[in-house]
């Protein structure tokens, strides 16, 4: 015997999802940790000199769009850009490759002792500051000829090794050596299981060194300032210290400055996210 729903009974409701609101308030408050410094980039940028005495957080009276201008031209912006850019992608893309083959040859070689011994050796090297080093390294580069920004793209790779070495390893061990088997199965060598099986699984990690990697070479001080001999080949943050002096700083057309630094690297991030998150979800699919 069929039994018949009625036609006038409604519909169950879709369940609405569990708002947090507590994590909620929490992301909105640590969200002005990045907003309000924007903001008071921004507010200080379009002011001028005279304008600073109030309070720093005031919008502008007249805008001064000349800071950006005058930042331009004090810092040669496009040679400088065009220094760090250069830099900056050398030391993505050989970070990339160097350290993720160095990463799997030690992951996979954990049960060896010298691999074992040589991975806690990177690692280490992570506990060892920059400023004990600074000077061996100087004259080290000087007498190679490496103070130039082929050997500044080196050192970028070489001493971001431990913590990308520490990432990599962390990551290949989740990683089942199953499929490599069954590549090798079929014929293919080390170096085309690490190119076509291997390498494609580590997009998520890749997407996070690189970004690393990024960010540190793009806003990077002293390593530029001890080993770049070339003042023509200086990067941009070393041509925006000519806003600071001994007993004055250009505020306004140094903040200006900060904003059109700020500017390839987010225009970096549009373009890019769309390849991160998708390597992302590739990894996590795999």
């Amino acid at each position: 015997m069929s039994t018949t729903v009625p036609r006038n009974e409604p519909l169950p409701r879709p369940s609405r999802p569990h708002v947090n609101w507590w994590l909620t308030a929490l992301m909105a408050v640590l969200s002005l940790t990045v907003l309000v410094p924007l903001y008071f980039t921004v507010v200080t940028a379009l002011k001028s000199p005279d304008q600073l005495d109030g309070s720093g957080f005031g919008l502008p009276e007249d805008i001064r769009w000349s800071n950006f201008s005058d930042a331009w031209n004090l810092t040669n912006f496009p040679s400088a850009v065009m220094n760090s850019a250069l830099i900056t992608v050398g030391a993505v893309v050989l970070t990339l490759l160097t350290n993720s083959l160095v990463a799997y040859a030690i992951a996979r070689n954990m049960h060896r002792r010298f691999f074992k011994g040589l991975y806690y050796y990177f690692v280490s090297a992570l506990f060892v500051p920059f400023p004990i080093i600074m000077l061996p390294v100087v004259k080290q580069t000087s007498l190679l000829g490496l103070d130039n920004q082929a050997g500044l793209i080196l050192l970028y790779v070489v001493y971001g090794l431990a913590f990308n070495i520490f990432l990599y390893v962390g990551f290949l061990r989740s990683v089942p050596k199953e499929l490599e088997e069954a590549a090798r199965t079929d014929g293919a060598g080390t170096w085309t299981i690490f190119r076509r099986v291997v390498f494609p699984l580590l997009m998520p990690m890749n997407a996070t060194v690189g970004i690393l990697t990024c960010l540190w070479a793009w806003n990077d001080f002293l390593l530029p300032l001890v080993i770049l001999s070339d003042p023509g080949a200086q990067t941009l943050p070393l041509a925006q210290y000519i806003f600071q002096s001994q007993f004055n700083t250009n505020y306004t057309v140094a903040f200006a400055s900060y904003l059109m630094a700020l500017a390839p690297v987010l225009l970096v991030y549009v373009f890019a996210q769309r390849w991160v998150i998708s390597g992302v979800m590739r990894g996590s699919i795999k």
